[in-house]
């Protein structure tokens, strides 16, 4: 009779256990709710606002106010954004920034984590932390004898037509990766040493030379953390503003960020048209995202898991 009052009160205990857990949860799945939606609609609202003011014409917002309803919408201020600031050159000039400097960053940072992680020497931990107590050095510390650098070192001909760092593609994507470079670096360490160190000493059992064992069995492990900072470093070095204005004198250099400051009038501006350009100069960050998506988000919990 006991062993059967046993065999019916133990579902009942761990059912009511069960709700009495279940009774916790929901207040902070509640409140996690809620500080999500929260925290969407504070991001999206800048973004709907922005895109609300650059479908109605100039004339409308000059007599209504930007908070008040529109008579009617319209494209014009996106075409007349392309047009005016002649944003397919500052596009290009992006492109011929961003897209080697993230490469470069990459390469050298997964280069540099994985003789960190996986190269026995000594002081690997001193010089991890000098990689990355270079990213708490704020920029605009450095910014006087930066530009008196730039303004010293030369460089060849095919690099800068002045033979100098200033002015120049190859300054500002110097400046980007050496910025960059600590924080990869710091990440990529950090996903390499949650790689199986059986994997390697099997590598080194088959005879794979170091080289081997980075370019052909480190890097396709580290697809998702290097997705995940292609992401993020183009979404940086792409949306730059600071070292283009300051290390770039030609404003035909200057990347799509610089575009925007050309719609700047001397006394009048057109804050719709600007706000449409500054849509439009957001579309390849998101069209990166996009295609990255899979790889970020994988890469999100970079070292979370073993093997």
């Amino acid at each position: 009779m006991t062993a059967q009052a046993r065999s019916t009160t133990a579902p009942a205990v761990a059912a009511a256990s069960r709700r009495r857990a279940r009774g916790t949860r929901r207040p902070a799945r509640v409140a996690a709710l809620v500080f999500m939606i929260t925290a969407t609609v504070l991001w999206l609202v800048p973004i709907l606002f922005a895109l609300y003011v650059s479908l109605r014409p100039v004339e409308d917002t000059a007599q209504s106010g930007y908070f008040s309803l529109p008579r009617h919408l319209t494209l014009g201020n996106f075409t007349d954004a392309w047009t005016q600031s002649d944003m397919q050159r500052y596009f290009l000039n992006s492109v011929i920034v961003t897209v080697p400097a993230v490469l470069v960053t990459l390469l050298l940072a997964s280069s540099v984590a994985f003789v960190l992680s996986r190269v026995r020497m000594r002081y690997t931990l001193t010089l991890l932390i000098l990689f990355t107590a270079g990213n708490l050095l704020p920029q605009q510390v450095i910014i006087t004898p930066l530009y008196r650098l730039y303004l010293l070192i030369p460089v060849p001909e095919f690099l800068s037509e002045n033979g100098l760092l200033y002015n120049s593609y190859a300054g500002l994507i110097l400046i980007n990766v050496c910025f960059q470079l600590g924080f990869c670096v710091f990440v990529l360490s950090n996903y390499m040493k949650s790689i199986p160190h059986e994997i390697y000493e099997a590598a080194v059992v088959d005879g794979a030379s170091l080289w081997t064992r980075y370019w052909k069995l480190t890097l396709p492990l580290c697809r998702p953390a290097l997705a995940a900072l292609a992401t993020l470093l183009t979404t940086w070095i792409y949306n730059d503003f600071f070292w283009a204005i300051v290390l770039i004198q030609r404003g035909d250099k200057r990347p799509i960020t610089s575009a925007l400051a050309n719609l700047q009038g001397q006394f009048v501006s057109n804050q719709n048209m600007i706000a449409a350009a500054a849509l439009i100069a957001a579309i390849p960050t998101l069209i990166v995202y996009v295609v990255l998506q899979k790889q970020f988000i994988a890469g999100l919990a970079l070292g979370s898991t073993k093997g």
